[in-house]
């Protein structure tokens, strides 16, 4: 298990930025304004060769009344009671504050090894600062700069030194927890919802909107399985995000939507369905994450019964991609109906990773084509071949057909609408690829189908045809070489066109008459010899 490492001090003095930085990634809000940071954050980091638990925290305000400042300091508190060792960060070019003083006095009553920071220590103006940190009474103080990295070997040597009392036990780290997504429309419940599920004040709550600006992870276990929980700022349409802490707000929500595996829509019960209640619906769809609706203030209902069945209407209305979605009507602030809000969660999650046998698929396919064929498109039809499942979450199908990029897009509707009814997938968003394939990968000699069987040599062609192909490749093709090459080939002796046949076909008779040396006609019997009377005639 990792060291467990608190950041606190004043607001606006760094805190966000050094723990971005040990983390290693923007997780954290960054602004010039004090006070962006109002929940407690824990992310993994380190420094070096050591593993480290931080914990992002607010600015600490003196305050104890029923303010928002005053619930920051109570999440600050409750982060140092959860460290293994505190990082107090002050400002080295302001010096020390009286807020400072009044931190300071309070960390002495933790009795935890704690390590100062003098943060903005890159310039000259930071000398002063750093002398007046020695009065806070926690030793020498390390000279950082959080935003340009600077000083860090320094840190990794004074977390080592203050760290080395503390007993770490290790721990088996758990299976991957199934990541769910708080999301919704500004002061719609979202925080109060997580702290009633995990039972503590965990997050941040008010009566004012817009309290949650980052995206807050909370791990939690139910019933066995492992939870991740994402508490995410409220969006409001795009026209009315001005401010850039609102926009980075934004994006840091969307981004924990794209990286969620269900999200949970939370909904004000009066106004639900809205125009941003469904583009956020889109969005999620579109990202193709399991979703949960979620209608909360439900303890303020008169009529809970028709108006929860005009809701369900309503979501199969207005979202019809997003048909049997999971529909539960709670209060968080009695908790009442929050307990049937994970069972739907777990089916969701279920749903969004199914998997659907090839052969299930292809006999479902064959059922709903010969239901309701594809319709011809230009006089010419369209054949729906084979079906199968290229992966989960969410579950995604690949149709081949012929003229596959004619395929119109209502009958694609129809195959994913009788295909969520036909397998029981309701509400998980279904992807559907149509592609056109000449031949099946699987049949023999396709793609898939492995190698082919040996079947023997190939047979040659005839010799004399090789004889002969052999003969016109000697050939040049070059004019003047071809004509004499084929000069020399005629000195060989050929047959005349006249035979004489003789009465008797005796061996030794002549068979054909040829021209001799002296240009006289010659007797050729039939081995070939010439047949004269001289003894010693010249020989052709």
């Amino acid at each position: 298990m990792a060291l467990k490492v608190a950041i606190v001090g004043r607001p606006n003095v760094g805190k966000s930025t050094l723990f971005n930085r040990l983390v290693g990634k923007r997780l954290a809000l960054v602004d010039d304004r004090p006070g962006v940071t109002r929940d407690r954050r824990y992310a993994d980091g380190n420094i070096g060769d050591m593993d480290l638990t931080l914990i992002d925290t607010a600015g600490y305000e003196d305050v104890t009344d029923e303010s928002l400042e005053s619930r920051m300091r109570e999440q600050t508190e409750a982060a140092l009671e959860d460290a293994d060792l505190i990082m107090f960060m002050m400002d080295a070019r302001e010096g020390v504050t009286a807020l400072d003083r009044i931190f300071a006095d309070r960390l002495r009553h933790q009795h935890k090894p704690v390590v100062l920071l003098a943060n903005k220590s890159e310039s000259r103006e930071s000398g002063g600062g750093i002398g007046e940190a020695y009065a806070l009474g926690f030793g020498e103080p390390v000279a950082i700069s959080a935003e340009h990295g600077e000083g860090m070997a320094d840190l990794y040597a004074a977390i080592v030194a203050a760290s080395a009392d503390i007993f770490i036990e290790e721990v088996d780290e758990p299976d991957k927890p199934i990541r769910i997504a708080i999301i919704g429309r500004p002061n719609a419940g979202k925080s109060t919802l997580i702290n009633r599920l995990i039972g503590e004040d965990r997050m941040l709550t008010g009566p004012e909107a817009g309290i949650t600006r980052d995206s807050i992870s909370v791990d939690w276990e139910y019933e066995g399985h492992n939870i991740r929980l994402v508490d995410t700022a409220g969006m409001r349409r795009k026209a009315r995000v001005q401010e850039k802490l609102e926009k980075l707000s934004v994006a840091d929500t969307i981004r924990a939507i794209t990286f969620a595996e269900v999200v949970v829509l939370v909904m004000d019960k009066d106004d639900a369905f809205d125009t941003q209640d469904l583009q956020l619906a889109d969005l999620v769809e579109r990202e193709g994450r399991a979703l949960v609706y979620v209608a909360a203030k439900w303890d303020l209902e008169t009529e809970p019964q028709s108006k929860l069945a005009k809701l369900s209407q309503m979501a199969e209305d207005k979202l019809p991609q997003l048909k049997g979605s999971p529909f539960v009507a709670l209060s968080s602030h009695s908790g009442r109906g929050v307990e049937r809000l994970m069972p739907a969660v777990l089916q969701a999650h279920a749903t969004w990773s199914v998997k659907v046998k090839t052969k299930d698929l292809n006999t479902w396919l064959a059922l709903a084509t010969q239901r309701h064929p594809p319709p011809a498109v230009d006089g010419k039809r369209i054949k729906p071949k084979y079906m199968a499942q290229t992966k989960a979450r969410p579950p995604t199908f690949v149709l081949m057909a012929s003229r596959a990029e004619s395929m119109p897009e209502q009958y694609k509707r129809y195959l994913v609408n009788n295909l969520r009814e036909s397998f029981d997938l309701p509400g998980t968003p279904i992807r559907l690829i149509v592609k056109s394939g000449s031949e099946n990968p699987y049949a023999p000699g396709g793609s898939k189908s492995g190698p082919e069987r040996y079947k023997g040599d190939a047979k040659t062609a005839p010799r004399r045809v090789i004889k002969k192909a052999e003969r016109e490749d000697r050939l040049s093709n070059l004019p003047g070489k071809a004509l004499e090459q084929k000069k020399a080939g005629k000195g060989k002796t050929k047959p005349l066109a006249g035979l004489k046949a003789s009465a008797n076909k005796k061996a030794g008779s002549s068979v054909a008459v040829q021209k001799g040396a002296r240009g006289g006609a010659r007797q050729v019997s039939r081995s070939g010899r010439v047949r004269t009377g001289q003894k010693h005639a010249p020989k052709k």
